[in-house]
């Protein structure tokens, strides 16, 4: 997402590298780039010279005084608050006062709305404790009445269908009574879509929401789309006046056009942003974070947000003390495992990290070798698991065979536990950690192995 952007902001901010001052020159040629790399990423022309004229009106003006920031450092400051500004200044929240609320999903065929729906049930019930109705009101595609119902069965929330009748309008005003009867305080109305935009389908849209008057109306784009998403994301806001746009396929090859573009031309705010097909793989859209990682900055509050909803807090005690007597097994560690795979994947999540970015993009991180290493463990028999001094050779042989390995990546994965458990021993015992100053001459370590 965003890395060739990210790149060419990367090559038009080095031009000020060792500069001792900011000048007509050197701020010109930078913003000279740092607009080539916007043109590059589908933002249209106009939009890129507008952005890029702010940035140059504020490098050469009181921001300048700055004389303890270097002139590099106050570009990058400079870019990042007009990128936030340019994709909105700050997150959007989406309306729930509705009793029951209604949200309205609104888009082109194909632009992933009926993925997006499932997607948003699955926040609103998780992440905001509500019970959510998904209603199939796509009559034109049989297809997409069959995926509601099996999203709606995978994040485990109710459908209202019917598969004879195709009127959306009565449809949309029967699940809304519907979802009375049901206590479903929030109902989520998948429309059709089109291959391209057109009267039939904008008068259809317009007809639902002028019978269900919905308390939200969000409009997805598909961001692979870039240019083209937002001159749709515009016809759309002039026929129906949606409320806020959700981005979808950011983990695909997308040069970032849509979401850089879309907030300055329809003046709508981006509300969420999707990545991927699981059902979890949905954001609320932060423009500051955004800024962050398209300039190689990560996003940490994003990763801490995401442990976070993870985090077991009577579960991280009990793996403490296991650490502080040495005592980790591999039980400890393949349920950590399966924390970290619940989070996303890990050239995403490393990507959140400040610096970490840049270092991993090239890099191929499979994430089918966290399958390896369950498979390793899941071999081994319950005794193995909680006391990992047990296993010696014809152990080791045994568990190779049981997961399909090699003896030598055993001994690896073996080395690799043993050594992690040995520093995460010693950094217990750190004053920095809480713990005591290990005794000289004593050091922990495994027991010798039978």
């Amino acid at each position: 997402m965003f890395e060739s952007l990210s790149d060419r902001l990367d090559v038009a901010l080095k031009t000020l590298k060792g500069e001792s001052k900011l000048t007509e020159l050197n701020v010109a040629q930078s913003v000279k780039e740092i607009r080539r790399a916007l043109v590059a990423a589908d933002v249209n022309y106009k939009i890129a010279k507008d952005f890029t004229d702010k940035i140059k009106d504020k490098a050469l003006g009181k921001e300048n005084l700055l004389k303890a920031v270097k002139p590099g450092e106050l570009m990058v400051k400079i870019v990042m608050d007009e990128l936030i500004d340019l994709m909105g200044g700050q997150a959007a929240g989406i309306n729930l006062k509705g009793n029951p609320t209604v949200i309205l999903i609104a888009g082109l065929q194909g632009s992933g709305k009926t993925t997006f729906s499932g997607k948003l049930a699955h926040f609103l019930k998780t992440k905001r404790s509500k019970k959510p109705l998904l209603v199939a009101c796509d009559v034109y595609r049989p297809a997409a009445i069959n995926q509601l119902s099996v999203l709606a069965g995978q994040v485990g929330v109710p459908v209202y269908k019917e598969e004879e009748n195709k009127n959306p309008v009565e449809i949309s005003l029967k699940a809304i009574a519907h979802a009375k009867t049901l206590n479903c305080d929030v109902v989520i109305v998948d429309t059709a879509g089109r291959l391209s935009v057109d009267e039939e389908m904008m008068k259809e849209i317009a007809n639902i929401k002028d019978a269900v008057q919905p308390d939200e109306t969000l409009f997805v784009v598909d961001s692979m789309t870039g240019q083209d998403a937002v001159n749709t994301a515009q016809a759309f806001n002039e026929r129906i006046n949606y409320d806020g746009v959700v981005l979808t396929k950011l983990d695909g090859d997308t040069r970032g056009g849509a979401a850089l573009s879309v907030k300055y031309t329809v003046g709508k705010p981006i509300k969420f942003v999707s990545t991927g097909e699981k059902m979890d793989a949905l954001d609320v859209f932060y423009p500051d974070r955004m800024a962050q990682r398209i300039l190689g900055m990560g996003d940490i509050v994003s990763f801490v947000e995401r442990a976070q909803e993870q985090f077991d807090e009577e579960e991280a005690k009990r793996l403490e003390k296991k650490i502080k007597k040495n005592q980790l097994d591999f039980n400890d560690f393949l349920g950590q495992l399966k924390q970290i795979r619940k989070m996303g994947d890990m050239k995403s999540l490393l990507g959140m990290i400040p610096g970490i970015s840049k270092m991993t993009k090239d890099i191929n991180i499979d994430d089918n070798a966290l399958n390896k290493v369950e498979a390793i463990i899941q071999s081994m028999t319950p005794q193995e698991r909680e006391n990992p001094d047990l296993i010696n050779m014809n152990r080791k042989k045994r568990i190779a065979l049981g997961c399909g390995q090699k003896l030598d990546d055993i001994n690896r994965f073996m080395k690799q536990f043993e050594q992690m458990r040995q520093f995460m021993h010693q950094m217990s015992k750190s004053p920095m950690m809480g713990g005591a100053p290990a005794a000289q001459g004593k050091r922990p370590g495994f027991r010798g192995r039978r």
